[in-house]
């Protein structure tokens, strides 16, 4: 393939030595389920997303599903949620019996709709999880205040933003909670599955270390029902390795953003896409990189059959998936929603990613654009 979507080689080569060292380092110490890798990876992560307390967890749908857990959440409670985002962020309210309320989105941002979400709470809303999808924040003051006017929790899901910022506030340290994602090829990705759960309350971060052992606050004994929750050794020890170049990482993936953003706006003043729109006060990090346009189906077939690698996020709005039916929302109910599981598309946008492979990118485009 000319330009994968991802290719983790060239992440992962340059640092290929740090990163065995630190396998061999759990091997040799025998323990292999938290332990000393994982206190210090919290630690260090604490530090650099600004907040008090972290505790990694099994991976960024266990980290959403904690949170809730630690929050009381279950039946006859209601959590409002953007539909377009990830399963995971629904379907963790509906495990515990609680009901996720679908909000529509911003079209631009892709982010929860915030006047929307204020007109969805009731007496049974006893959260709001908002996304911070493909890498930008959503406005979380706004957020934070009818949070408080209606005594709410939030539960940011930060799966897909480790180090944006909302004004120089780290995505996933402004809420109740904060939830991390480390699965693979999130910009912050293990060499497995894990995730991280963040907050600055104190008592909350000791009931999460509760429930992530099966509720026990010591062996076989057991306080809560939890689950197992635990963060392999071995993703903790990779992950603070990779923490250490996060930030390198992200200014690549931002100069690789501005590159499309430049070469690719005169298609968008021809009205052919819509480019994703960084606002002033966020710092957007581009888990992934999503244009928009009506041609959208035929576009990623001309790129695939040219060697390009492209992806949908996300085909189906939560709204209209049948396991969550008894929403009673139909097609039309979530407009903003139901376009941009219509229109979007996500181009390569990885570090590793090169100039040229980039130009073959947006020579693709415009041919395709051309034949239009």
């Amino acid at each position: 393939m000319k330009a994968p979507l991802l290719d983790l080689e060239p992440i992962h080569t340059p640092i290929r030595d740090e990163l065995r060292q630190a396998v061999l380092r759990v091997l040799d110490s025998n323990h292999y389920i938290g332990g000393p890798e994982l206190e210090n990876f919290e630690r260090e992560i604490s530090a650099y997303c600004g907040v008090k307390h972290a505790a990694g967890v099994s991976s960024g749908t266990d980290a959403l599903l904690i949170s809730l857990m630690a929050l009381n959440i279950g039946p006859g409670d209601e959590v409002i949620v953007p539909s377009y985002t990830f399963f995971s962020t629904a379907g963790s309210v509906s495990r515990l019996g609680a009901k996720p309320i679908f909000c529509d989105i911003n079209p631009i941002t892709y982010n929860i709709d915030i006047e929307k979400a204020s007109k969805l709470i009731s007496s049974r809303t006893k959260a709001i999880i908002p996304v911070h999808l493909f890498g930008q924040t959503v406005a979380m003051p706004e957020i934070i205040q009818i949070s408080q006017d209606n005594g709410l929790h939030v539960v940011e899901d930060a799966a897909q933003a480790v180090g944006a910022k909302y004004k120089n506030q780290m995505a996933g340290s402004i809420g109740t909670f904060g939830c991390l994602s480390f699965f693979p090829s999130k910009n912050l990705g293990g060499i497995g599955d894990g995730g991280l759960v963040m907050t600055n309350d104190g008592n909350l971060y000791e009931l999460l270390l509760t429930l992530r052992q099966h509720g026990a606050t010591q062996r076989y004994y057991h306080s809560r029902i939890g689950g197992n929750f635990r963060m392999d050794a071995i993703q903790a020890a990779a992950l603070r390795i990779k923490l250490h170049h996060l930030d390198e990482w992200t200014k690549i993936r931002r100069a690789n953003a501005a590159y499309y953003l430049d070469r690719l706006k005169d298609l968008e003043i021809q009205r052919y896409i819509q480019l994703p729109v960084e606002f002033p006060e966020n710092f957007h990090v581009y888990n992934q990189f999503v244009i928009r346009t009506v041609n959208r189906d035929a576009l990623q077939q001309y790129m695939g059959d040219h060697g390009i690698g492209t992806a949908i996020y996300y085909p189906l709005p939560l709204h209209l998936q049948e396991c969550f039916r008894e929403s009673g929302l139909k097609r039309g109910d979530l407009p903003e929603s139901e376009k941009a599981a219509e229109q979007t598309l996500a181009l390569p946008i990885f570090p590793g990613l090169t100039n040229e492979q980039m130009n073959i990118v947006v020579e693709t485009m415009r041919r395709f654009y051309a034949s239009v």
